[in-house]
């Protein structure tokens, strides 16, 4: 007999808001404190690491960033496992006072210049606390959810809580981009990045007050009263052939290829039109916050639309769309920041001791401050490139596809997840499939992609700016296949 989550009847309307609100709250909480790091990545590299490589130092920020995500997985085992024995509500407690915690201190540690190697060992060992943390929060608030849904509208339930990641990430370049306005660029570089970190204790407390109200789920509450909670639910979800076959599945026909299509559509495309296309940092938060805010409403949208079309059709149809517009999307995201390729209007030039410095306008709006700067290894050249009006919001629409492709693979996941396995273990079983998906595969997106095509540059392979797209689109692709052929459109466990 298939199991059923829960009756209708057993949650009230207004109840079942504030499960929603409390949970969602706090992950949003969550994800904003863990998105920072990600977003202030360019900094932090000149921060906690030796400056004489700039790209060396970017790589190793987005390495520390990237370790965050893959010890996600072992945070599922352990949080997983307590969740499944002691309960939901107390054990993503743990993990947002050990997230916000993390968090905060990661504001405090002196930079490079001060404490050596030691501040990014340490912003390494927090790193790694925070992916842990995040391991277990996930996954207790989507159950927590869907354990209080009814029975038809899961779906629809719990993809609010999948719009808190990006919420998280839409919250964590707000705050960067307002800090940044009030202090101006050079002492938000020099010290006020670390406002972001300190300020998010604050959330965490409230956050940590809200729950204290809130109840344990009904369908875990029931079970842990009638004796049947699961007495070792990691030998039950990974030691049953039938179990770990529906784990596997989960992996490789889902959140593996969500992980990827997700990643690249947020943390890629902001790192893209950055390093590759040189867009002011202000400019290109502002863009990727406003794709964001736009695109945020797709996962309420396609978490409806599953209930009623199933699952599979929602979140491989994004995996699909992806594979095949990544590359096209790129191109014109390149285009609209290639100044070869733009006509120039005027420069100004002026010069002071040592640097040049010329800001150049071009027929479409666009203009690039560029800095030369003669020193004893020869002239260094930067620029940073303000992109006019219509390359702006045409740059905001072509990220604004490719997070409404996140919201799809995305939306439904949470409910799928839930409904792929039994109570007594569900947290345990859930948790390690979606954080080795969007944690592993997922996290490493920008640190592979930046990395690939940075080897492509050195090799002067043509379009080498786009090399870095070949793992998601990899990835994505294995991954609809395999959904394709073995996902069934039904869930396991009864509606």
């Amino acid at each position: 007999m298939p199991e059923t989550l829960a009756p209708a009847s057993v949650t009230s309307p207004r109840t079942l808001r504030s499960v929603i609100a409390a949970s969602s709250v706090g992950t949003l909480i969550e994800w904003y404190d863990f998105y920072i790091f990600g977003s202030l990545s360019a900094i932090i590299s000149t921060q906690f690491f030796p400056k004489d490589n700039p790209t060396a130092a970017l790589l190793s920020a987005l390495a520390v960033f990237a370790a965050g995500f893959i010890v996600r997985p072992f945070g599922a085992l352990v949080f997983g496992r307590l969740g499944d024995i002691v309960g939901r509500k107390y054990t993503f407690m743990v993990t947002l006072l050990l997230m916000g915690g993390s968090t905060f201190l990661i504001g405090l540690i002196p930079g490079y210049e001060s404490w050596g190697m030691l501040s990014p060992l340490l912003v390494l060992l927090l790193r790694l606390i925070q992916g842990l943390a995040l391991g277990g929060e996930y996954g207790g608030a989507a159950t927590y959810v869907a354990e209080y849904a009814p029975p038809g509208r899961r779906g629809y339930f719990t993809s609010w809580i999948q719009t808190t990641a990006t919420l998280g990430l839409f919250v964590s370049l707000a705050v960067i981009v307002a800090t940044r306005k009030i202090l101006g660029v050079e002492d938000f570089e020099s010290w006020g990045w670390r406002i972001p970190f300190l300020v998010s204790i604050v959330l965490v407390g409230t956050s940590v007050f809200i729950r204290l109200k809130m109840n344990e789920s009904p369908v875990f509450a029931k079970l842990k009263s009638e004796g049947k909670v699961s007495k070792n639910p990691l030998a039950e979800s990974f030691g049953k052939r039938e179990n770990l076959k529906m784990v596997l599945l989960a992996l490789l026909g889902a959140t593996a290829g969500q992980g990827v299509v997700w990643y690249t559509g947020q943390f890629y495309a902001l790192s893209f039109i950055q390093k590759v296309g040189h867009v002011d940092f202000e400019q290109s938060s502002e863009i990727v916050a406003i794709a964001l805010a736009l695109a945020t409403g797709g996962f309420v949208l396609f978490g409806w639309l599953s209930d009623r079309w199933g699952r599979k059709v929602i979140i491989l149809g994004g995996m699909a769309l992806a594979v095949l517009t990544y590359r096209p999307l790129y191109q014109q995201m390149y285009a609209l920041t290639d100044i070869a390729a733009k006509t120039e209007v005027s420069t100004q030039t002026s010069i002071q001791n040592q640097t040049t410095s010329q800001v150049i306008s071009y027929t479409d709006g666009s203009q690039v401050q560029r800095t030369s700067l003669n020193n004893s290894q020869g002239t260094e050249v930067k620029y940073v490139l303000t992109l006019g009006n219509a390359g702006y919001w045409t740059m905001v629409l072509l990220i604004w596809i490719q997070v409404l492709y996140v919201t799809m693979v995305y939306g439904p996941i949470a409910a799928f997840l839930v409904e792929m396995f039994p109570t007594r273990i569900r947290y345990t079983s859930m948790s390690l499939p979606y954080h080795i998906g969007n944690g592993i595969f997922g996290g490493l997106t920008p640190f592979l992609a930046v990395a690939l095509v940075e080897k492509a540059t050195v090799n002067q392979e043509p379009q080498a700016y786009l090399a870095g797209l070949w793992y998601p689109i990899i990835v994505a692709a294995i991954c609809f296949i395999i959904g394709f052929i073995y996902l069934s459109s039904r869930s396991r466990i009864q509606q």
